[in-house]
């Protein structure tokens, strides 16, 4: 039974996410000044996640799409109590506390919006129709602006583009993909005077942070110092003066990129990228042989999700993105996104490990 369940893992893929692992909870003790009780929290969660991801890896992908709308239902009701009841923190209501532990509904619909889309595509013939088209807009549209609301405009974004990424998959013309950009392009006014001032700011700093150096631009031009200082080889591990002197803000969490830069130079980042290139493109050659419609969508659009956390955390972390709040993935310090993320990649073991059983 156990040799079963083991097969049921890719290694590859596996390998490269302990690797992941290991970057994590040695820049976290650096970033935590070397705080023990931290990186044994993180240890824990860690486990917790490839717990998850082990058990995802064991349900079968023709399970997983009969699940999937019970799962964007349960997603969605709980986004709806959250704010309601959920809890309040840094002036966000994000969080629903179950008395052991907190967390984010948001996470649940990184996963359940492409699986839905996924699911409404999967029983008719590609491209779709425009009346699935459109019930894929209701899909995507109505989860995000729930957590607008909370508000949480990255992690609205990041679900979003979960879920358009699964769209694009399914093969839609360019014409349409065309006319929706030069309509969102025309609309980007209106999305402006929605938006809350300190994320009209966010957006404004970045063209400019020095223009508020000690406010609203601090994040951005302390990380980009702390990165160009660790130079190509860096300073070394537990050397990093700018972490350690507490001038990079939020240096477990979302900006602990800056850190590990600051500490392992170029040479080091590159070698963190090269970790994150191959789970993305080992994400999508699992897409490329699943095979039916359904996994190859969710596939696919898990794989380029992941891919866009990092191109987010890294772009707002050198100044090329406003500041959103997305962590880094599989280092950053945090449990609910973590465990969000391992269950992706037990959902791609198991596409790719279950791709024999399953036929168009």
């Amino acid at each position: 039974m156990f040799r079963r369940a083991f097969s049921h893992l890719d290694w590859p893929l596996l390998i490269a996410l302990i690797f992941l692992a290991g970057f994590s909870l040695t820049i976290l003790y650096s970033a935590a000044g070397s705080d023990a009780d931290i990186l044994g929290r993180q240890a824990m969660r860690m486990a917790a996640a490839f717990a998850v991801m082990f058990v995802m890896a064991q349900i079968p992908p023709t399970t997983l799409e009969r699940w999937s709308p019970h799962i964007f239902g349960t997603g969605f009701v709980l986004l709806i109590i959250v704010l309601v009841v959920g809890v309040i923190g840094k002036g966000a209501q994000r969080w629903l506390d179950l008395g052991i532990v907190q967390f984010q509904p948001a996470e649940i619909m990184k996963l359940a919006v492409p699986m839905m889309v996924a699911w409404l595509f999967a029983k008719h013939p590609l491209p779709p129709t425009k009346r699935y088209l459109i019930l894929a807009g209701f899909v995507i549209v109505l989860p995000a602006l729930l957590v607008v609301k909370q508000p949480d405009l990255g992690t609205a974004l990041l679900i979003a583009a979960s879920g358009l990424i699964a769209v694009l998959l399914a093969g839609i013309s360019w014409r349409l993909v065309g006319g929706v950009t030069l309509l969102t392009a025309a609309a980007a006014p209106l999305i402006w005077t929605q938006l809350h001032d300190y994320q009209k700011q966010r957006i404004l700093t970045m063209f400019d942070p020095w223009s508020d150096a000690l406010g609203s631009g601090y994040h951005t031009i302390q990380s980009t110092i702390a990165i160009g200082s660790g130079g190509v080889f860096g300073k070394g591990w537990l050397n990093g003066s700018q972490s350690h002197l507490e001038f990079i803000p939020e240096r477990s969490t979302d900006f602990i990129f800056a850190v590990f830069g600051e500490e392992f130079g170029l040479i080091g980042a590159i070698l963190l990228l090269g970790f994150y290139v191959f789970i993305i493109l080992r994400g999508l050659y699992i897409a490329s042989f699943a095979k039916n419609t359904y996994a190859r969508l969710v596939a696919g659009s898990l794989a380029l999700t992941f891919f866009l956390y990092v191109f987010v955390n890294i772009g707002m972390v050198t100044g090329i993105l406003p500041v959103v709040g997305v962590p880094l993935p599989l280092i950053s310090y945090g449990g609910t996104s973590m465990v969000t993320l391992m269950a992706a990649f037990g959902i791609l073991m198991s596409i790719h490990t279950h791709r024999r059983l399953m036929s168009d």
